[in-house]
C-alpha cells in the first residue's frame, strides 16, 4: 500500500536546534576553537554610546568563519545560507527566529569597524594561540614560501604605469586608490622596487600585474605564509604585492612578529631559491642565528670550462683569496696615507692578481684566456651564503626540503577547497583582510581534524 504525506496544522511545534545539528560536523569542531573572547571589548571605542544598538560583532565574525570555512565566497549567498541553513544557525547563535544582517550591512562592516580596529589579525592570533595551547606548533622549523591570488580588476579598465601618477589616484577617488596613496612608502607594496609595472588598474592601483608560470598576465597580490612544519599550523600571513623583493620582505616581518607575538624563534627556515639572495642570508644567520635550508643565488660558477670563483681558496686572516696555482688575490696592495681609502663599505669586493703573475702562469687558458690578470669578486654576506652553501650539503636540508612542500599543499587547498582563487576586497587592506580570514579559516579545520572531539572523549574513557 503506498502511502501519503500528510502536513498537519499544528499551533506549537517542540524544537530544539541542537538536535537537528549532526554530532560530526566540521562547525562543531570549529566552534570549540572559535575564540570571541574580549571581541566585543576590542571594538568597543569604535562605537558610539548613543544610537540604536548594533549588529552583535561576533555574529559578524562567525558569518565570515562560515563564508571562509565552507568556501563560500559571495556575500549575498552566505547570507542567505546562514538564513537557510540550521547548522549555521546554530552556529552563529541565532536560533530559529534571529534576523540575518542584510548582504549590504554585512559588507559595510568589513570595511569599517573591523578594518579601524585590527580585529581580524587579533582573531587570527587567536588561532595560533589555540594551535599553541593543543600542541600542533614545535618551534623548531619553519617553512615560507608565496602564492599569487588574482585581483579584483580588469585589464580592460587599466591604464599605462606612464600615464598613472598619485595626482590620478586622487581623482580616482576610489577607497582602493586611497589606500594604494597610504602605502606607497610601505616596502610591501608601494616602496618595494622603483621599476614599474607595465599596466596599472584604475579600480585597483597597488595590484601588480603579473605573469606567472607562462599564463596570461594578470593583476594579482601575493599571500605570504609562515608555518611551523610539525602540523603546518600557520604561524603568519602576510599581504604583498606579487614582486619578488616584496615577498622576500614579508618573510622577514612574520619572523619579527611571530617572535614578538608569540615569543618563538625557529632553529631553521625552509624556503625556495626566491629567499636565497646575500641580504636576506645575512640577515637569517647574522642577525637572527636561523639556519638557512634555502637554495643560494649563486652566479658566479663558469660553464666555459674555466676556474670558477669556488675553486679559489678564502683566507680571511689575510682577507685575500689563494688561486689554485698558490698565487695571492688581493683587493688593496698599497698601504693609504688617508684612513678612508681603502675601508669596507660592505658592497661588491674586488679581488685582484698581479699582471706579471697571470702573464708566466702555466694555468692561465684555464683560469683568465680572454684577460691580462684574473680577479675575483666577494659578494656582501659572503660568510651567511658560504654557510648556506654547506647547510645544503647535510641530511637535515633533504628533510626540510621535504617539509617545505607543506606550504604548497596549503596553498592548493586555498583555492580548490576554500575557493580562493580571486579576490572579491579591493586594495591593499581588502586582500589583507581575505587572506587573514582564509588562514584562520585553514587553522580552524586543521584544529578540528587533529584534535576532534569524539578522540577526546573516547581517550577520557
Amino acid at each position: 500500500m503506498m502511502g501519503t504525506q500528510t502536513a498537519p496544522a499544528q499551533l506549537f511545534y517542540d524544537f530544539d536546534l541542537e538536535r537537528h545539528v549532526p554530532s560530526d560536523p566540521m562547525l562543531r569542531e570549529i566552534d570549540r576553537f572559535l575564540d570571541v573572547d574580549g571581541m566585543r571589548e576590542a571594538v568597543r571605542p569604535f562605537y558610539s554610546h548613543l544610537g540604536r544598538p548594533s549588529i552583535d560583532p561576533e555574529l559578524i565574525i562567525r558569518m565570515l568563519v562560515i563564508g571562509y570555512v565552507m568556501g563560500i565566497r559571495s556575500e549575498r549567498r552566505l547570507c542567505d545560507e546562514v538564513h537557510l541553513n540550521l547548522a549555521y544557525r546554530w552556529f552563529c547563535r541565532l536560533g530559529l527566529e534571529g534576523k540575518v544582517p542584510d548582504h549590504s550591512t554585512f559588507s559595510r562592516y568589513r570595511h569599517g569597524k573591523f578594518r579601524e580596529s585590527n580585529l581580524l589579525r587579533q582573531v587570527f592570533e587567536a588561532t595560533v594561540e589555540r594551535c599553541l595551547r593543543e600542541d600542533l606548533v614545535s618551534g623548531e622549523g619553519f617553512a615560507v614560501d608565496a602564492s599569487l591570488i588574482s585581483a579584483d580588476a580588469n585589464k580592460a579598465r587599466s591604464i599605462a604605469a606612464e600615464d598613472w601618477s598619485p595626482e590620478v589616484a586622487r581623482e580616482a577617488g576610489n577607497r582602493a586608490a586611497r589606500e594604494y596613496l597610504d602605502t606607497l612608502d610601505d616596502a610591501a607594496f608601494g616602496a618595494t622596487s622603483p621599476t614599474q609595472p607595465k599596466f596599472v588598474a584604475k579600480s585597483d592601483p597597488a595590484a601588480q600585474w603579473t605573469r606567472a608560470e607562462e599564463s596570461r598576465p594578470y593583476f594579482a597580490y601575493a599571500t605570504n605564509y609562515l608555518i611551523d612544519t610539525k602540523s603546518s599550523a600557520i604561524m603568519d600571513v602576510e599581504a604583498t604585492r606579487a614582486i619578488r623583493q616584496a615577498e622576500v620582505g614579508a618573510s622577514r616581518t612574520m619572523l619579527d612578529r611571530t617572535e614578538k607575538r608569540f615569543g618563538i624563534r625557529p632553529d631553521w627556515l625552509a624556503a625556495d631559491t626566491a629567499y636565497g639572495n646575500a641580504e636576506n642570508l645575512g640577515w637569517l644567520v647574522e642577525q637572527r642565528s636561523i639556519v638557512p635550508f634555502i637554495p643560494v643565488i649563486d652566479k658566479s660558477e663558469r660553464t666555459d670550462g674555466t676556474w670558477s670563483r669556488s675553486d679559489f681558496e678564502w683566507d680571511e686572516a689575510n682577507d685575500q683569496y689563494i688561486c689554485p696555482e698558490g698565487h695571492a688575490l688581493k683587493q688593496y696592495r698599497r698601504n693609504y696615507s688617508d684612513p678612508n681609502r681603502g675601508q669596507d663599505t660592505g658592497g661588491r669586493k674586488k679581488y685582484r692578481a698581479l699582471k706579471a703573475t697571470c702573464q708566466t702562469c702555466p694555468s692561465k687558458e684555464i683560469c683568465c684566456p680572454k684577460a691580462e690578470a684574473r680577479y675575483v669578486t666577494r659578494e656582501p654576506h659572503e660568510e651567511a651564503r658560504e654557510f648556506g652553501r654547506e647547510c645544503r650539503k647535510t641530511k637535515a636540508y633533504k628533510v626540510s626540503r621535504d617539509k617545505r612542500k607543506k606550504v604548497e599543499m596549503l596553498f592548493a587547498h586555498l583555492k580548490r577547497i576554500l575557493g580562493l582563487t580571486r579576490l572579491r576586497l579591493r586594495g591593499p587592506n581588502g586582500a589583507k583582510d581575505e587572506f587573514l580570514l582564509a588562514a584562520t579559516a585553514q587553522n580552524l579545520r586543521k584544529l578540528a581534524k587533529l584534535r576532534p572531539q569524539c578522540a577526546n572523549s573516547e581517550a577520557a574513557a
